[in-house]
């Protein structure tokens, strides 16, 4: 086969929905006990501006020409965006945006200089975790916009909240030990490593899988001897053992997120017949992380972030 004729099947598939019925329950991410409610809807790109790609297509919908970081509720309809006020004035805000309504309203805003990073939710909904100012780890009261502080003192990136609620791993900055997974214990408020690469090692992007006990994430420790840059999907548990490669191809991996049925595991990739390596269209895999299918697109390809909405 061909990778042209590859291609146009993928796109196909994407265009009639047929790759959305390949999916196999179980593997590393295991089905949350409510899948069978669960429908899996659009997909959530941002940076810039936010963008829907719905199920069945390949031309996004524009949801908001303005933010740099997006990411959905756990019921699928509300959207927490990282955004700045107008000029002149760049202070940073988080937005709540209806999906429904289509209405948005500002939930915490700081002034300009602050910065605001990577917000995650909690699984039921009630608060957004965020870091601010690149060392403070706060979660974000959705009803009130009151703030309780998590872990301050580190540099801190990309967190994720487990489906289960007990943790929230990301990337930190040790003084003495340099770039790792962490995770932090939200029920006795200790952090505990997870991953620590190897000398030259270049990794992040960490999400737990649906089953929470292990945690997903892009890695070069695999693919460092080949020409282009690449990269691997690789999973660890929780305590730090157990590391395993996922993905064979090498090849670039941003933003990896399982969806909201815990079958599949999408992230922003490059496929093989783009002529330079500039950007992101989405790769989807089964939770077994076999044959992935595409989501092609060119008005993403500058886009740092993928999330996958419940259907509403």
């Amino acid at each position: 086969m061909t990778a042209m004729n590859r291609r146009a099947l993928l796109r196909a598939a994407a265009l009639t929905g047929a790759a959305a019925a390949t999916g196999v329950a179980g593997g590393i991410a295991g089905s949350p006990a409510a899948a069978a409610e669960i429908v899996n809807g659009p997909w959530i790109v941002t940076g810039p501006g936010v963008l829907q790609i719905n199920r069945g297509r390949t031309t996004p919908q524009v949801l908001l020409p303005d933010g740099t970081d997006a990411t959905v509720s756990p019921d699928g309809r509300y959207l927490a965006v990282v955004d700045q006020k107008p000029a002149p004035i760049f202070d940073p805000v988080l937005n709540l945006h209806d999906r429904v309504t289509g209405q948005s309203r500002t939930l915490i805003t700081d002034p300009f200089g602050a910065q605001y990073g990577w917000p995650t939710w909690s699984p039921d909904g009630t608060e957004i975790a965020m870091v601010i100012r690149n060392t403070t780890l706060v979660a974000v009261n959705v009803a009130t916009g009151a703030r309780r502080i998590l872990v301050e003192g580190h540099r801190m990136l990309r967190p994720n909240w487990s489906r289960d609620g007990s943790m929230i791993v990301m990337e930190w900055i040790s003084r003495s030990e340099g770039h790792q997974l962490r995770a932090l214990e939200l029920a006795t408020g200790k952090v505990r490593r997870v991953y620590q690469p190897e000398p030259g090692e270049t990794f992040g992007w960490p999400v737990f899988t649906p089953g929470s006990n292990r945690v997903v994430f892009s890695t070069n420790r695999w693919t460092r001897d080949v020409e282009i840059v690449g990269g691997s999907l690789g999973s660890v548990r929780v305590g730090g053992t157990g590391l395993k490669r996922l993905t064979d191809e090498p090849r670039v991996f941003l933003s990896p997120v399982f969806s909201p049925d815990g079958r599949y595991c999408a992230a922003l990739s490059v496929p093989p017949t783009n002529e330079y390596p500039d950007g992101g269209n989405i790769i989807v895999f089964t939770s077994g992380f076999g044959e992935p299918w595409w989501i092609p697109g060119d008005e993403y390809d500058d886009s740092m972030r993928v999330d996958w909405a419940r259907a509403i």
